[in-house]
């Protein structure tokens, strides 16, 4: 199967799953594997302590990348400069998000992040929307697969059903962005420091 062919298959995974959380209480929408988007081995497997209690919502900056390509191009070039450039030995998110409805896997469930600075990366699930969400808002494509990856990880017992969701200004510095900041202030189980 070709890239392109393997990405027209994870979007029309993506777009299947959303019709299933029509029908069924937790849908959860295909994480496009380390594999697809072909990620640099990780150099760093410190396991991420579970269930999980908090988790921090980032963006990533940059420009909209809205189709799979973009995106996986996109997840590429996050972790190019979480490893090339700030010295890291991975991407830092556990997961990525793209504004083409899919959900990208950064470091997964399993392993520690470095996304939220030496107090907080122990602790969290760090989530990263790809774009600049300062003046902005995400598309609701992109809120709905984070939010369905919050559902899958709570049902899945990787977060705590009393998680909490912080913005990573809550914890670090100005991201998520003023547009995405305002949005999961609404949600549930958005709690302030």
């Amino acid at each position: 199967m070709t890239r392109r062919h393997a990405l027209l298959a994870w979007a029309l995974l993506a777009i299947l799953g959303l019709r299933a959380a029509q029908e069924a209480s937790v849908s959860c929408i295909p994480i496009v594997p380390r594999r697809e988007w072909k990620a640099l081995a990780s150099e760093r497997s410190q396991r991420l302590r579970r269930p999980v209690h908090y988790v921090v919502v980032s963006h990533a900056a940059g420009s909209a990348w809205d189709t799979p390509a973009s995106c996986l191009k996109q997840v590429q070039n996050v972790q190019h400069y979480h490893v090339r450039t700030l010295g890291g030995c991975d991407v830092g998110y556990n997961f990525l998000m793209g504004e083409d409805r899919l959900q990208y896997e950064g470091r997964g469930w399993n392993t520690l992040g470095a996304h939220s600075g030496p107090t907080w990366n122990p602790i969290p699930l760090g989530i990263s929307f790809m774009g600049n969400y300062m003046d902005r808002v995400p598309p609701p494509r992109a809120i709905r697969a984070a939010q369905s990856l919050l559902a899958c990880s709570m049902a899945q017992g990787f977060l705590t059903p009393s998680y909490e969701v912080k913005g990573h200004r809550d914890v670090q510095m100005l991201s998520p962005g003023n547009q995405l900041y305002e949005i999961i202030q609404q949600w549930s189980h958005y709690h302030r420091v």
